[in-house]
């Protein structure tokens, strides 16, 4: 687990940033289509849902029972359905490119513009880890920018 620092305009600045968005959801939907035919399946968007472990029972001390098999099932046909556009039967890369960018784009709206510390899966390839280190590196590069730029105005 990593902590990050970041709010909405993190994640924004993100998603804007197409070939970085791109290239990052891309490699989360490669690891998802297991059997490598290009397009994620029911079970295979389900695996990935189910590895969230959100549905395992009420949670953080709930006395909430686990909720039954039937509505975790529809739950995960309604979210299927939500990625699945063209109602194919398969996601596609664009297909889960547009969903993820909705989802991003609707966190950085929960976000809002204070700064948080969140906790985040350093090994599973998190979006929210990837937006921050997008935005250090943006950082830096401008702080070098910057250097460079006083730099060469010094040494006129």
């Amino acid at each position: 687990m990593s902590v990050v620092i970041l709010d909405g305009s993190t994640v924004r600045a993100f998603v804007a940033d197409e070939a970085a968005f791109a290239r990052s959801v891309d490699a989360r939907f490669a690891a998802l289509d297991a059997n490598g035919d290009g397009v994620l399946s029911r079970t295979e968007l389900r695996r990935a849902l189910e590895s969230f472990r959100l549905l395992d029972g009420g949670g953080f001390g709930s006395a909430a029972p686990a909720p039954l098999p039937a509505e975790v099932a529809a739950l995960y046909d309604a979210v299927f359905e939500q990625f699945d556009a063209d109602h194919s039967g398969a996601v596609d890369r664009a297909e889960f490119r547009d969903e993820m960018r909705r989802i991003m784009l609707a966190v950085a709206e929960g976000l809002g513009s204070q700064p948080l510390q969140v906790a985040v899966d350093d090994e599973g390839g998190s979006f929210l880890l990837e937006a921050a280190e997008h935005e250090a590196a943006a950082i830096a590069a401008k702080v070098d920018a910057e250097r460079k730029a006083e730099a060469d105005a010094a040494n006129k």
